[in-house]
């Protein structure tokens, strides 16, 4: 197969999808009898997906400066007290599980996750179920996230939102205070060493707390030079092969002892029963950052809650089960997601 017929393949394959920004590699795309050449230009464009999205992300905060100037964020930024979401962290881990549960629309490996979102209903539900913070999507090209959506979910409940987000310029971190955030996410495969110290000192002097993400121990090497063990105040593995996208919490726990006790521990993706939560519990970690299991669910305060119930000494094994993302739930539905997700 010649190159550009490998091209005109993979773009039929975005083409049958129906999310914004398809899943590449969704179990669901059949590639498994498209042809090696073919496989082969698929796994070379995974290895710059990275790079494409923060492309993206680069443009769309070279946008927003032009809609919005630094002083008009500084002066929204200075109406929210940030609420110490590794503090929260901290707090809850003290007595069993903190969970970060995470509002989030769609991604790139799995497409569509939850068409009906009323984030204001998630925030409550995830309250009620028992989380100790919250993760928000803000990423629209990929996630379909929004900085509304981050407001709308900090405002609905007193628990801290981390933006979750490729940050790679400060004006990211000034906005993700106006816009009711506590927390921002550094993700060292997307950053330089001067990059990770910068945008760090200009979290901590916005009294917004850092989670530095990692995905290997070079990474985790990386960013504790660049960082010290004061630089972040958490550090969380993702147990997410950026090369395969694939999950597997041996990551985890092979990562686990390079990780200071000064900051939370924080373990994230592929999370989806409370057996997984108990064995990395019981290993040293703080916190579990649980997203796309929940949000499958018609009720994920229901579903974190009956987790946690497990993960705390209850006789039965709870696991999530697999779900369609497309139901109903949640008060106003069909008045309000339509708005909602597009602003």
């Amino acid at each position: 197969m010649q190159n550009g017929e490998a091209r005109a393949a993979f773009a039929e394959l975005l083409n049958r999808s129906d999310s914004v920004h398809p899943a590449l590699f969704s179990r669901d795309l059949p590639i498994r009898g498209l042809f090696p050449p073919l496989l082969v230009y698929l796994m070379q464009l995974m290895s710059t997906y990275l790079d494409t999205i923060l492309a993206s992300t680069r443009a769309t905060v070279a946008a927003a400066k032009v809609r919005a100037p630094m002083a008009t964020l500084e002066r929204r930024a200075a109406a929210h007290q940030p609420r110490g979401w590794a503090a929260a962290l901290r707090r809850r881990a003290a007595t069993g599980p903190a969970v970060i549960a995470e509002i989030k629309k769609a991604s790139p490996s799995k497409g569509l996750i939850r068409r009906n979102f009323d984030v204001a209903w998630l925030a409550r539900r995830y309250r009620e179920g028992g989380a100790a913070a919250l993760s928000v999507l803000t990423d629209a090209p990929f996630f379909q996230g929004s900085l509304c959506k981050l407001r709308i979910a900090s405002k609905a409940i007193e628990l801290p939102c981390l933006r979750k987000d490729f940050t790679v310029d400060e004006y990211q971190i000034v906005e993700a205070r106006a816009h009711h955030g506590d927390a921002i996410l550094l993700i060292a495969a997307a950053l330089t060493d001067a990059e990770l110290k910068r945008f760090s000192r200009t979290a901590r002097g916005l009294e917004l707390d850092v989670l530095v993400e990692v995905h290997t121990g070079e990474e985790l090497d990386r960013a504790l030079n660049a960082l010290g063990e004061t630089g972040a105040d958490a550090i969380g593995v993702n147990n997410r092969n950026l090369q395969t996208f694939e999950t597997n919490l041996e990551t985890s726990l092979e990562l686990l002892g390079g990780i200071p006790a000064s900051v939370v521990r924080v373990a994230e993706s592929g999370i989806s029963n409370s057996d997984d939560l108990i064995r990395l519990r019981a290993a040293g970690f703080d916190a579990f950052l649980i997203g796309e299991s929940l949000m499958r669910q018609p009720d994920p305060g229901v579903a974190l809650a009956a987790l946690l119930e497990g993960a705390n000494g209850a006789p039965a094994l709870f696991e999530l089960p697999a779900a369609a993302s497309n139901f109903e739930s949640g008060p106003e539905l069909g008045r309000r997601h339509a708005i909602e997700d597009w602003t």
